[in-house]
């Protein structure tokens, strides 16, 4: 070989070098800051597509919400639980009973970064017809531990635990998930695993296909790069950090399998989750289901945009199953 050959054949070795490790340096930033427990402050929603008109509107709701969550907040007295995940991790929660003795239950689940007190307005709708709720902090969040959230995914083995505590306690509890964003893709999720027959329906609010599907948009949004090939290697760094990989996180494989009822609502202007990943969720589900978009709603912003049609939606889905 010769000299100039030589030297072509090292730059290029030491180049393929540096990008390997780029890849590795950025593929390790993006768990660190996508699913790392100590990163949440970032908001890494776009801007908001909401009309200002339909922002208005969601004030207004809003106040009318928070006044009917604190009332029911004086009525109730909450209990903190926890219970121990499968491998390992104490995670924690508050449970309220209804006033009345009722076999009616709620799981709600919150979302991205969040904890469970960001679920305190959906289940003001439940308890006051009559369920008992349990407000889980998923891993990762809130009280409980975890160093990494589980973006839906070892959250749905998570979910068993806390369903079984509530058959531990009611073994007549009739129980319904309802999640939003990241919750929404966790009952999703958790609807393709083996339930108890005490879980009766699900309804999901603006969950994702899959994780892989959610941080591929939001790389692009934040920091406009193509997934290849920082989200392939974070891909592999994240199944040794966290437990894990993005690709199979598929809330779109778990639905295939699911085996209870499913009411699945999107905002119409939700372009964090797109509102177009809805669709194959619901076309993909084997059970009774129903869909919901609501006209003009953003992320996470459809029960605040229209609270009459969306609860009245939720529970007239739900009746059937639950036997209120």
């Amino acid at each position: 070989m010769s000299k100039k050959k030589k030297i072509a054949v090292t730059a290029l070795g030491v180049l393929l070098l540096l990008l390997l490790a780029a890849a590795l340096f950025a593929g390790n930033y993006m768990v660190s800051f996508a699913i790392g427990r100590t990163t949440g402050t970032t908001n890494v929603a776009p801007p908001s597509e909401v009309s200002e008109e339909d922002n208005r509107a969601i004030s207004e709701n809003w106040k009318q919400l928070a006044r009917q969550t604190q009332d029911w907040g004086t009525t109730i007295q909450r209990e903190s639980v926890t219970v121990r995940s499968a491998d390992g991790l104490t995670l924690s929660g508050e449970y309220a009973l209804n006033a009345v003795p009722s076999h009616l239950w709620l799981i709600a689940v919150h979302g991205y970064r969040g904890n469970h007190s960001h679920m305190f307005t959906i289940a003001s709708f439940y308890g006051l017809r009559g369920y008992n709720v349990l407000l889980p902090d998923l891993r990762g969040c809130g009280e409980s531990e975890g160093d990494y959230i589980g973006m839906g995914w070892p959250d749905r083995k998570d979910m068993l635990q806390w369903i079984g505590w509530i058959i531990q306690r009611d073994p007549e509890a009739r129980i319904v998930l309802h999640g939003i964003s990241m919750g929404g893709a966790t009952v999703i999720m958790t609807a393709g695993e083996e339930l108890p027959s005490q879980v009766k329906a699900i309804v999901e609010d603006c969950g994702y296909t899959s994780v892989w599907d959610i941080f591929k948009d939001e790389m692009d949004v934040l920091f406009h790069l193509p997934a290849f090939p920082v989200l392939h290697t974070a891909n592999i760094i994240s199944s040794l950090r966290a437990g894990y990989n993005f690709a199979e996180a598929s809330s779109l494989e778990q639905v295939k399998k699911a085996k209870v009822p499913m009411l699945f609502i999107h905002g119409e202007k939700d372009n964090f989750v797109h509102t177009d990943m809805v669709y194959p969720l619901y076309e993909a589900c084997p059970t009774e289901k129903r869909l919901l978009v609501v006209e003009g709603a953003g992320h996470g912003s459809s029960y605040t945009m229209d609270p009459d049609l969306y609860f009245g939606t939720v529970f007239d889905f739900m009746a059937p199953y639950m036997n209120e």
